[in-house]
């Protein structure tokens, strides 16, 4: 319970301080959004390119846990992924403070979900983060971010949403981990603490999620359930 109100007190201070108490949005914010959005990257800071466009693959990472972890929750998963590619930690916070611990994966994976348990899905996504940290660190204007965090919300709330995303990681990180079988608190600590790469260093090497069928699962629980 005090994990489920954590989570909730988190989303509401984070929507608070987001519209309440961050810095003035800017004129021209939805023209800077357009042109992020459609590929017109000419005139703006690639840092801010480049946090635009992880702000979409960090929500993938996501969708590779927590499209898994909602096949054996009370609460769908996929909703809360969905509207995490528009507004970040605002979706997932929700689902976090929503679901229940579980370390378990029961049933079979369809082709979706073989897909985000895929080894080469993460590889994908590491190379599409590599080549735009690459690009922002290579071309990027820290002086001018610094500024832009200092006086455009969208930047400024956008840059805490990534470092939110982060932070809230381990949530699913230990249920995923218990599921293939792995337990090594080290691991779980370098993967959380190292931004960004840590969590794709975990979706490259992480062992496929081990599947069960459907009716001999049932048998399983039938000698357990007539010894109770």
């Amino acid at each position: 319970m005090a994990r489920k109100i954590g989570f909730w007190l988190l989303w509401a201070a984070f929507i608070t301080y987001a519209f309440l108490l961050a810095p003035p949005e800017q004129p021209g914010t939805f023209e800077l959004i357009k042109n992020l959005s459609t590929g017109q990257w000419t005139g703006i800071n690639p840092l801010v390119v480049t946090l635009f466009n992880l702000l979409g693959i960090v929500p993938m990472i996501y969708a590779c846990l927590m499209l898994i972890d909602g096949k054996q929750q009370k609460v769908a998963a996929w909703p809360f992924s969905a509207f995490s590619f528009g507004v970040g930690a605002f979706a997932l916070l929700p689902y976090l403070a929503l679901r229940e611990p579980n370390q378990e994966f029961h049933g079979e994976k369809n082709l979706f979900l073989k897909i985000l348990d895929s080894r080469w899905l993460g590889l994908l996504l590491t190379f599409g983060a590599g080549s735009l940290v690459v690009y922002g660190l290579l071309g990027g204007n820290w002086a001018d971010y610094i500024q832009q965090f200092q006086t455009n919300r969208f930047v400024h709330v956008m840059s805490l949403d990534f470092c939110l995303l982060w932070l809230i990681f381990p949530a699913l990180l230990g249920d995923d981990m218990a599921r293939r079988g792995i337990k090594n608190s080290t691991l779980f600590w370098i993967v959380v603490l190292i931004p960004l790469f840590g969590a794709l260093a975990y979706l490259c090497l992480r062992p496929p999620l081990p599947e069960t069928n459907a009716e001999a699962f049932s048998t399983e629980r039938q000698p357990a359930q007539s010894r109770n």
